[in-house]
C-alpha cells in the first residue's frame, strides 16, 4: 500500500519529468527523487535525447545521502547500454535501498529487466505508484511500443457550429492570440505537425513552433500528398532552422502515368526538385480505389521514423479518414465563441456521418480551459455504444 508521501514524491517526479517535453522523444519523459527520511536529497530529469537520464542526475544530486535512501522514478531504470550506461547499475552502485516506479518500461530491451536486476541485488521495487498519471505523461511511446505506430492528436481550431475555415477556405483567425499560442506549444511539445496537401495550398503554412515563450523545439512537417502537387514555392521550404519535411506521395510509377492534377513531367521535375533539397523527404505509399493513403500504413511508417507524437491539423478530408479509422487518439477543439451560421463552410469532418445517434463517436472530456475568448477542449475517444 502507498502512502500518502509515497504520491507526493512520484508527483514531483512526474512533474520533473514533464520538463524534457519537446527534447527527449522518441525516448520517454523521466523524472527521479531520491528521498531520506522524509526530505528530497537529490532531483533529476531527462533533459534531451541522447543525454543523462533522470536517475543518474538525482542520485549524483544526492552524493552520500544517497545511501539508503528511497528512489521514486516514473519509469522503470533501464538496464542496457545506449547512449548512457544501465541506470538500474548507476541505482545498485548508489546504494539505493528501495525503487518506486509508476510504470514498467514497455521497450523489449527492458520490459522488466531493470526491475530484476534490483531486486537480484537486495533492492526492494515497489510499482504501480500513480500508474495512471504515469501512463498518461508517456502516452505515445507507449503506443508505439505496444502498436507501433504514431500517436496522433487532432487539433481543431473552429466556430462553435463547427467550422474550420469560410467556404473560401479562408481560417484566418477564427481563434484568438491565447488559443494560437497553446497550439504552437502543442507544436514545440510533439515530434510532427501534419496537414493535407489541400492545406498547403489554401494557407500556405510554416508548420513550426513560433508563438510560444522560451526554447522551442521545432516539430517535423508531414503532408499527405497522393498526387505530388506540392509547390515548389511553398514557404516551409524557405523556413531557416525548422524541422524536416516529410512528403508522403503516392508509388512514382503510379502517380506519373496520373495526370488528373499536373503531367508526368511537372510531377517528374518536382521529385527532383524536392529529393534534391536538404531536410526533405518524399516518401511513397500505395494509394487506395479512392486515390487515399491508408491512415494505419501512414502511422505506422511514422512511428519508423520516430516521430511518435503528431499533431494532425487538418483539412477536413484527412481529418475525416483518421477519425473513421480509429486512428486519433487524442482531441484538442479549440472553440470560438462565434458561428458560420451557414451549410458550406469548411467542416472539421468531411465525409458521411454514421446513420444512427448510437454509432456516433463518444468522447471523454479530459480538460477545459478558457484561452482568452476561446474554450479548450481536451478528449480521448470513448466507447462507441451500439455497434454489433
Amino acid at each position: 500500500m502507498f502512502t500518502a508521501e509515497d504520491k507526493k514524491f512520484m508527483q514531483r517526479a512526474l512533474e520533473l519529468a514533464e520538463k524534457g517535453a519537446g527534447f527527449v522523444s522518441p525516448n520517454p519523459l523521466v523524472g527521479a527523487v531520491v528521498v531520506k527520511d522524509g526530505e528530497i536529497v537529490g532531483e533529476g530529469y531527462h533533459a534531451r535525447y541522447g543525454e543523462s537520464h533522470a536517475e543518474p542526475q538525482a542520485i549524483e544530486e544526492a552524493g552520500r545521502r544517497a545511501q539508503g535512501a528511497d528512489l521514486y522514478v516514473n519509469l522503470e531504470p533501464c538496464s542496457h547500454y545506449g547512449n548512457t550506461p544501465p541506470c538500474s547499475l548507476k541505482l545498485i552502485n548508489s546504494g539505493i535501498s528501495r525503487v518506486l516506479i509508476a510504470n514498467q518500461d514497455p521497450n523489449p530491451v527492458v520490459d522488466g529487466s531493470g526491475i530484476e536486476m534490483l531486486k537480484a541485488r537486495g533492492i526492494k521495487v515497489e510499482s504501480g505508484l500513480l500508474e495512471e498519471e504515469g501512463q498518461k505523461l508517456n502516452e505515445a511511446f507507449f503506443l508505439a511500443q505496444s502498436e507501433g505506430r504514431a500517436f496522433i492528436n487532432l487539433k481543431s481550431a473552429q466556430t462553435l457550429d463547427g467550422y474550420l475555415a469560410a467556404p473560401g477556405g479562408d481560417a484566418r483567425w477564427i481563434t484568438g492570440p491565447e488559443a494560437r499560442s497553446y497550439g504552437h506549444r502543442l507544436r514545440h511539445r510533439l515530434d510532427a505537425v501534419m496537414v493535407g496537401i489541400g492545406t498547403v495550398l489554401a494557407d500556405n503554412p510554416r508548420l513550426t513552433a513560433r508563438d510560444y515563450p522560451g526554447e522551442k523545439s521545432q516539430p517535423a512537417r508531414v503532408v499527405l500528398d497522393p498526387q505530388l502537387r506540392f509547390p515548389l514555392e511553398a514557404r516551409m521550404l524557405k523556413e531557416q532552422e525548422a524541422g524536416d519535411i516529410f512528403i508522403f506521395i503516392g508509388e512514382k510509377e503510379e502517380i506519373l502515368n496520373s495526370e488528373e492534377i499536373n503531367s508526368s513531367e511537372e510531377k517528374e521535375y518536382k521529385m527532383q526538385k524536392l529529393g534534391d533539397r536538404k531536410g526533405v523527404s518524399l516518401i511513397e505509399l500505395p494509394l487506395n480505389e479512392r486515390g487515399y493513403f491508408n491512415p494505419e500504413a501512414v502511422t505506422k511508417i511514422l512511428a519508423g521514423l520516430d516521430l511518435i507524437s503528431v499533431l494532425l491539423e487538418g483539412g477536413s478530408q484527412i481529418n475525416y479518414s483518421f477519425q473513421r479509422a480509429g486512428l486519433i487518439d487524442k482531441y484538442y477543439f479549440f472553440l470560438a465563441p462565434r458561428l458560420m451560421a451557414g451549410s458550406d463552410g469548411v467542416p472539421v469532418f468531411q465525409g458521411p456521418a454514421p446513420g444512427k445517434i448510437s454509432r456516433i463517436q463518444n468522447l471523454k472530456i479530459e480538460e477545459r480551459r478558457i484561452l482568452g475568448e476561446d474554450l479548450l477542449l481536451v478528449a480521448y475517444p470513448g466507447k462507441e455504444e451500439g455497434r454489433s
